[in-house]
């Protein structure tokens, strides 16, 4: 039996050579973690080492939101559910400290959608949210308000 491994470069151009684990349809690329790993680093604080790569962990948690299954059910690939779960915890939690008062996930989504907005000559903030099935019009940048269907919420 063979093992799978990748090689890639991190910041400092070091080749890094890691476990490859199955692939699923909705992991992201080790180029857009890059972008992203940082807010999600923030988001606790690093007294040790990781015992888990941050990128499986990541996966895990989208395949866990995509295929809207239970966290014990994850497959074996994945770190184990428990770990997932506490980062899913952490990273989702609002940072009530600054002024800043988005949570890692929030500031990870922005900036993986900020430049395909960009790219696709689309306004750097949305202005339609599908909630449910329900279309709810935003109107953010005139008066903080959201509308749906004429009524406020």
């Amino acid at each position: 039996m063979s093992i799978n491994v990748d090689k890639w470069y991190d910041n400092n151009k070091k080749a890094v050579y890691i476990y490859m684990r199955k692939k699923y349809p909705s992991d992201i690329t080790r180029d857009q973690f890059e972008i992203i790993k940082p807010f999600l680093e923030s988001a606790t604080k690093a007294t040790r080492p990781y015992t888990y790569d941050l990128y499986d962990i990541f996966c895990a948690i989208l395949y866990v939101l995509r295929e809207e299954c239970r966290w014990r059910a994850l497959p074996h690939d994945f770190p184990k559910w428990e770990v997932v779960y506490y980062h899913y915890r952490k990273w989702g939690k609002k940072n009530y400290t600054g002024q800043d008062e988005r949570s890692a996930f929030e500031k990870a989504l922005e900036e993986l959608a900020m430049p395909e907005r960009i790219i696709n000559g689309r306004s750097t903030e949305p202005s339609m949210l599908a909630n449910d099935s329900k279309r709810i019009k935003t109107y953010l940048q005139q008066t903080g308000k959201a509308m749906m269907r004429g009524k406020k919420i």
